[in-house]
């Protein structure tokens, strides 16, 4: 099983993934937790091109090409291997990422970017798709402070540097995009208690398996 989690900065993706792992290894499952950009050798030299608020200058097309290459990799890499040998993969962003943000944010084609996703993922599409949803405002302060917190304010701040609207942008292209794949994506409500946010994301997950029973 492949399950994506996506979603504005500062939705609490990691603290929802760290949960739902613990729910499948519960199970007995072997779970691979990975994110993007970042998810392999190689993709972790990607990730400090693309989040370092140094490299403002990045145009929207070399963004989105750099995500592109570290997708391909990830999942070439990472994440089939790992679904072949029958394990469940917890992806914090995945290709919806790269069509809302490059999309929606920049403004670049969409259906160019779903087309240059599929050669990416080569047909690897997520079973499920979470996308936990806030106000941006909100999340925005959030990731601020996290990544003061964490020591990460000037290498993974490039995206949190963004002005408000770009947030608020983002925010719209992911409710525009799950509502044209209501099959595999859902949007939950990230408000609330971390325990509220995840009985909305077990509950996803869960029907998730009854359909396909």
């Amino acid at each position: 099983m492949f399950i994506t989690f996506e979603g504005i900065e500062g939705t609490g993706k990691s603290t929802q993934i760290a949960r739902v792992r613990e729910y499948f290894e519960a199970q007995g499952r072997e779970v691979v937790q990975t994110m993007e950009p970042g998810g392999s050798r190689i993709g972790v030299e990607l990730r400090k091109m693309l989040l370092h608020v140094d490299n403002r200058e990045i145009t929207p097309t070399t963004e989105l090409f750099l995500y592109l290459a570290d997708r391909a990799q990830h999942v070439g890499q990472i994440i089939r291997p790992a679904l072949e040998a029958g394990k469940v993969v917890l992806c914090d962003r995945f290709a919806d990422s790269t069509i809302v943000y490059q999309g929606y944010g920049r403004g670049l084609d969409t259906s160019m970017l779903r087309e240059l996703n599929g050669v990416a993922v080569n047909g690897l599409w997520p079973d499920l798709t979470i996308v936990l949803d806030i106000d941006p405002e909100i999340g925005l302060k959030r990731a601020t402070l996290r990544n003061i917190e964490d020591g990460k304010a000037k290498e993974e701040g490039r995206f949190e540097a963004e002005h408000l609207s770009f947030h608020q942008r983002i925010r719209e292209g992911y409710l525009t995009w799950a509502a044209f794949n209501r099959k595999r994506i859902r949007v939950i409500e990230a408000a609330g208690t971390p325990e509220e946010v995840f009985a909305r994301v077990k509950a996803a997950i869960e029907n998730l398996g009854n359909d396909a029973a």
